[in-house]
């Protein structure tokens, strides 16, 4: 391994002229504390560098099973020293090894003696050996420009210049040598001086991108306020750029367009002010004419053929017919509801698009949507309609929000549309037509052909192994674009390393609203200095909203999965992007959206005939079982918290190039056979802070695009963003002043030191980040747990910004907790300020994780206290879409509508203006849930359910399984720990194909594949607790949030494992939800199971016997058997924690305790009286509960799914069914049409 490290310096190395053994580079904290836990021996230790402070290391000693940091710090002088207290004068060393030698002697201050230094492990060479996917000898080499980023300046070259040091550096260089080769031209009688000016222009690269990038600014803004010269200057621009860069001719240029930016800077304030008074007095409300100026292809009116979907009373009203056609006018704003009556004659009604209210998808059936149409003043009627299918309702919903958003008065957009590319090319160019990779066309999850051509607002090219030079890929993506949407898409970043390259492009209309873009690049190859391998990425805020993209291109070979894992972990701590003031978290935290592309390749562990088999099968989910990353997800080693859709297209390499017909998996090369299975090696994953909105709407692959081994691979993605808010009361007077108050927090963390922690708090709604005082308890009862908590007083009560509801409703706060000694981080988390805005305290729960790992939890109790004048909020145009709990128990009109994220809403609020005024029927109703709410199955009755390890405390953190606790959740809202999993005390079969849908997707009980991969990331909303309810206004807030990951509390813990403490730190009372404080961690013991601990959080078959991953100070050894001396092995797969079940049975990592109970309004109580469909529950006796039901008693369950498709889902609304109703469900046998069709009208003759 390489020396240097941490402590740089301009003289010799602090390490001496070799790296000692004891020094670890890069290790992390928590990877100390294991190697040195396996050591065992008091007096061991190591030295590492420092999280904290760059150039530093610490000095890691075990004693008495603790660990001690002492932190070494270079001054002024380059000497080291071990920090001392306040007062005592430090020893200083030249070099770390000089140090060390001093402590390897007794009586020195430290707590013990340093007697056993720990070694590193080495890495085998052979492991390096990293080349491309079994293509070449050899890794390839970078291309001739060395690019490493392209700033969005149209001819900025792409050579890697000293930038950091600037002219300084390059001006030494200059003095030194080429000064004198100046000096010799002119004796002898140049008039120029070549290198000077070589000098000159070298260091005014970057200033020529960023001149670039203002003129093209002020060249838009000159093109709105002062047309009469904007042609001129759009034309001295053009020319100034399309000179041939070089030389003299190259400082003139910039000389040129430094006089041209500043005669728009001058004059550009005075011309835009005498533009919008001229404005003012002719038409007042008419917007600059920027959008005249961009035409994009007009969307046709596009129609759908509907049935109505009624109850049997209404059949009355409406006669027979159910068969409608709704189009849609999104350039007019008009939705036309058109019925076929009799004589071929057509009756219509049309709507503005001001009069939908709101849109309310079923969940339970996937191609039926509610529609509430505003019918006269204050009165609404809602309409259900059954589409062909569920991606006609959804194209039908994107186009709806399309038109609302279209005509929408608000200034700035409140969601936009994004699609993510990411290919592997295969070191060749691509073909003339790749249109189906930006329209999304191809195998997998595509979009529907009414909405493929609507253009997105922000396009994300990955790529890899790409031979193109940055310059011409960036023009030819820009020519597919603008001959697909007729919009002339700008370049706002592109990133290059080597071959991997990073491309976003943005609509023109955005342009304005992309500021702080940033670009950052590691390299992962060879010993990590090659970049054949690695990531490139690039950040950015679109208005208030920050967005991180990162392409990647990870090692490669079946086994290689721990240095693939290796190579993500170095890419999450290393990447440099997003606000510098967050340097303490990872970029998994820094932004709001964090989407991760590229050719990860994890593959597939099953034999190749089998993986050829299941293929051709169209059979996917055995493969996803074996799938590498979905394993090493499982066990949370990479993409900790991420999600992903559902994969459903086939594997995209390795492909026979040239065709699609065939996978070339093996390769006759040097060294032997070698084999590449087909995998899914290309992937999109993504990261969202909790509460906020975003769906993936499609994620596929094309199938016509053959030039590389790799097919393209595809997604889109619908986001909220959030403006610059601007408070049109000004800044806040302190009686108008919001505040952010903590009563309490407590924290578990993972760690064997016992020293004392203090909580930093970051947010872009705070001036600076804050820090509270040292946590005043303490406590362990396992040496390898520190339990830590803070009282109010030790919190600081935090100052937004801005007050308003509006601001602080959109806001996050990111909390690391550190640790005095060494100033380093052992945890860090994010918490949506939505949840918390209310007149009392709201309680938290989050999980806690450092460098991709996940490292404890914490909880608290706090509020957003928000004053009266500052409460005005507006409906967001992604609340106006919810998800239909469904009709199961009770009638349509009073049917409640849930939020469309895979989540229960944190808190209810009123909808609308109301926003943090809480129901006080609500808070009753959810006291007397909870107090007459019984004890959840399976706490104490059942064996299988308690006496595992599961139910250990400890467990979740070691092995990442979600620490949560079913009892949060109202039992008749979720599956008991028994119905969940029947077979908990079995063994289950290894899986891991089973799939949790990501924030947004809405998928039922009838359709259980349309699910997300998103492990440990969130619940199926059916599972849910709480409903989001809604009134005629639209949706309440949160209405499509993407709610946080459920991971804690546990599951209610054996009656050993808690222990009552008089004085809870939390001043609600609650039963059902026991403390950190009374959740006691279980001593140390002797170990009969510690495989079976070891195994990991899910099924993943025999392999994972041998992962040693979770076994940090020797866990297993300690906890599994401490408190249930007598339990069996427990499974390979813990019973709630397989794929695509609830994790933790759907509690949101933010949520609050206890969950208030649905306020019980719904849209029918605004309604009309004659448009409630059906005042009354069902009277339609029929003894079963459901159509699947009475149709498994009748024998004929296989005309189910026909009857739901067409939207016969009631019992009730069966009674009145046809024989031509029967045969459109696809009942064709006459015999099956008599026995249905008695057995109804026995029913009706019943009642």
């Amino acid at each position: 391994m390489a020396g240097g490290g941490g402590g740089g310096g301009s003289g010799a190395s602090p390490l001496g002229p070799a790296p000692p053994m004891w020094y670890h580079r890069d290790l992390s904290r928590a990877a100390a504390e294991e190697l040195l836990a396996r050591a065992g021996r008091d007096g061991s230790f190591l030295v590492r560098d420092s999280e904290s402070v760059n150039g530093a290391y610490a000095l890691c000693v075990l004693f008495q099973k603790h660990v001690h940091t002492y932190r070494i710090l270079p001054d002024d002088e380059g000497f080291l020293a071990v920090q001392t207290s306040q007062g005592v004068q430090p020893k200083r060393f030249k070099t770390l090894p000089e140090l060390v030698s001093l402590y390897l002697q007794p009586s020195q201050g430290l707590v013990t003696t340093l007697l056993y230094p720990v070694e590193r492990e080495e890495t085998a060479v052979s492991d390096d050996r990293d080349y491309s996917d079994g293509e070449d000898e050899k890794p390839p080499l970078p291309p001739r420009s060395s690019s490493t980023s392209t700033p969005p300046g149209p001819d900025t070259p792409t050579d890697s210049t000293p930038a950091a040091n600037g002219l300084s550096t390059i001006s030494h260089e200059y003095l030194k040598g080429s000064y004198a080769l100046d000096l010799e031209a002119v004796k002898q009688g140049a008039s120029s001086l070549p290198h000077l000016n070589k000098t000159l222009v070298a260091s005014c690269k970057r200033l020529n991108g960023e001149v670039d990038k203002v003129l093209s600014g002020l060249e838009i803004l000159s093109k709105v306020f002062d047309q009469q010269s904007a042609f001129m200057v759009s034309k001295m621009i053009q020319q100034v750029q399309s000179v041939n860069q070089g030389g003299d001719q190259e400082l003139e240029n910039l000389v040129t367009k430094l006089a041209i930016l500043k005669d728009l800077l001058s004059s550009i304030e005075k011309k835009a002010l005498k533009a919008l008074q001229d404005m003012s007095l002719t038409s007042p409300c008419s917007p600059p004419p920027l959008h005249s100026m961009r035409h994009s292809k007009s969307i046709p009116v596009q129609a759908f053929e509907v049935k109505l979907d009624v109850y049997l009373a209404e059949l009355t009203k409406i006669g027979k017919s159910q068969k409608y056609t709704l189009s849609v006018d999104v350039e007019g704003g008009r939705l036309v509801v058109m019925k076929k009556v009799k004589d071929n004659q057509e009756d219509w009604i049309t709507y503005t698009h001001d009069k939908i209210r709101q849109l309310i998808k079923s969940q339970r059936v996937q191609n039926k949507l509610g529609i509430v149409f505003e019918k006269e003043k204050d009165k609404s009627q809602r309409k259900d309609f059954i589409f062909a299918s569920a991606k006609k309702r959804e194209a039908f919903c994107q186009l709806l929000q399309l038109m609302k958003n279209k005509h929408s008065n608000q200034d700035e957009p409140d969601m936009i549309s994004i699609f993510i590319g990411t290919w592997n090319m295969g070191s060749v160019p691509a073909p003339k037509n790749v249109a189906s990779w930006v329209l999304c066309r191809g195998l997998g999850k595509t979009l529907d052909e009414m909405t493929v051509t609507i253009p997105h607002d922000l396009y994300v090219f990955g790529s890899q192994e790409n031979s193109v030079c940055d310059r011409e890929w960036v023009e030819s993506l820009r020519a597919l674009l603008k001959e697909q949407t007729e919009l002339d898409y700008k370049p706002i970043a592109v990133q290059t390393l080597w071959n991997i390259k990073l491309a976003v492009l943005v609509k023109p209309e955005h342009e304005n609203r992309i500021s702080h873009v940033g670009m950052s690049s590691v390299k992962t190859g060879i010993a990590n200095t090659l970049g054949n391998k690695g990531a490139v990425g690039v950040s950015f805020m679109f208005n208030g909203t920050s967005f991180g993209f990162v392409n990647c291109h990870l090692t490669s070979g079946n086994e290689k999965i721990a240095r693939r894992n290796q190579n993500y972990l170095d890419i999450l701590r290393l990447l440099s992007l997003g606000d510098k003031q967050l340097s303490s978290f990872d970029i998994s935290l820094r932004f709001t959206h964090l989407f991760w592309l590229g050719d990860l390749n994890y593959r597939l562990d099953m034999d190749i005939q089998e993986i050829l088999n299941y293929i051709n099968r169209k059979e996917f989910d055995p493969l996803l079982k074996v799938d590498q990353l979905n394993l090493e997800r499982e066990k949370n080693k990479v993409f900790l918290r991420f999600a992903e859709e559902e994969i459903s297209f086939p594997p995209t390499y390795r492909y026979e190039r040239g065709s699609r017909d065939t996978y070339v998996w093996q390769k006759q090369k040097a060294t032997g056979m070698r084999t590449n299975v087909p995998s899914w090696c290309d992937r999109i994953l993504w990261k969202s802070y909790p509460e906020t909105h975003i769906v993936c709407n499609s994620y596929g692959c094309t199938d016509d695009v053959v030039t590389s081994d790799h097919s393209p691979v595809f997604a889109t993605f619908e986001v909220g963003v959030t403006s610059q808010f601007v408070s049109k009361k000004g800044l806040p007077k302190s009686s108008e002043q919001a505040y952010i108050e903590f009563e309490s927090i407590e924290a578990i963390v993972k760690t064997a030191s016992r020293t004392k922690f203090f909580i930093e708090f970051y947010s872009t709604c705070l001036e600076e980040f804050k820090k509270s005082y040292e946590n005043d308890s303490q406590s362990s009862d396992n040496v390898n747990f520190l339990r830590v908590g803070w009282s109010n007083k030790q919190l600081t009560t935090l100052k937004p910004l801005l007050s308003e509801i509006e601001y602080l409703q959109d806001q996050h706060l990111l909390l690391t907790v550190k640790s005095l000694d060494g100033y380093e981080s052992y945890g860090e988390c994010v918490l949506a300020l939505k949840s918390m805005i209310g007149s009392t305290a709201q309680q938290f729960h989050t999980y806690l994780s450092h460098r991709g790992e996940e490292t404890g939890n914490i909880r608290g109790s706090m509020r957003v206290r928000v004053p009266s004048e500052r409460m005005g909020t507006r409906e967001r145009l992604y609340e106006w879409i919810s998800v239909d709990k469904d009709e199961t128990s009770g009638p349509k009109g009073k049917s409640a509508v849930v939020c469309r994220s895979g989540h229960e809403p944190s808190v209810i609020r009123k909808p609308l203006g109301e926003l943090g005024k809480l129901s006080e029927e609500g808070e009753r109703n959810s006291k007397e849930e909870t107090a007459a709410r019984p004890k959840q199955d399976g706490s104490d009755s059942d064996p299988s359910i308690s006496k595992n390890s599961y139910n250990n405390p400890a467990y979740y953190i070691l092995e990442g399984v979600p620490n949560q606790s079913a009892a949060a959740v109202s039992p008749e809202l979720l599956p008991s720990p028994t119905s969940a999993n029947p077979q908990a005390a079995k063994p289950p079969p290894p899986s891991a194909g089973a799939r949790s849908k990501p924030p947004g997707a809405a998928s039922g009980p009838p359709h259980p594949r349309r699910q997300v991969r998103a492990i440990s990331e969130e619940s199926s909303s059916e599972d849910d607790g709480g409903a989001c309810v809604v009134g005629a206004q639209g949706g309440g807030v949160g209405s499509t949030l993407n709610r946080p990951p459920p991971d804690f509390p546990p599951p209610p813990l054996p009656k050993g494992a808690l222990e009552m403490v008089p004085e809870a730190p939390f001043t609600k009372p609650r039963t059902l939800y026991p403390d950190l404080a009374e959740v006691r961690i279980p001593a140390a013991g002797p170990a009969a199971h510690g495989d079976a601990f070891r195994r990991g959080g899910v099924g993943v078959g025999a392999g994972a016997l041998d992962d040693q991953s979770c076994s940090v100070l020797q866990m297993a050894k300690t906890l599994s058997d401490s408190e249930f001396p007598g339990q069996p092995p427990r499974a390979p797969s813990a019973p709630p924690h397989l794929r695509g079940q609830p994790m933790g049975l759907g509690l949101d990592a933010c949520r609050t305790f206890p969950p208030r109970n649905p306020i019980t309004e719904s849209i029918a109580e605004d309604m009309p009286e004659e448009a409630l469909w059906g005042s009354s529950s069902s009277s339609l006796s029929v003894g079963e509960s459901s159509v699947g039901e009475w149709l498994q008693r009748l024998g004929l369950e296989r005309y189910e799914q026909g009857l739901l498709h067409n939207g016969w889902d009631d019992l009730e609304f069966l009674s009145d069914i046809t024989e031509e109703d029967l045969e459109e469900a696809g009942v064709h046998d006459p015999a099956h049409k008599r026995i249905l069709l008695e057995s109804l009208r026995q029913q009706q003759q019943q009642k």
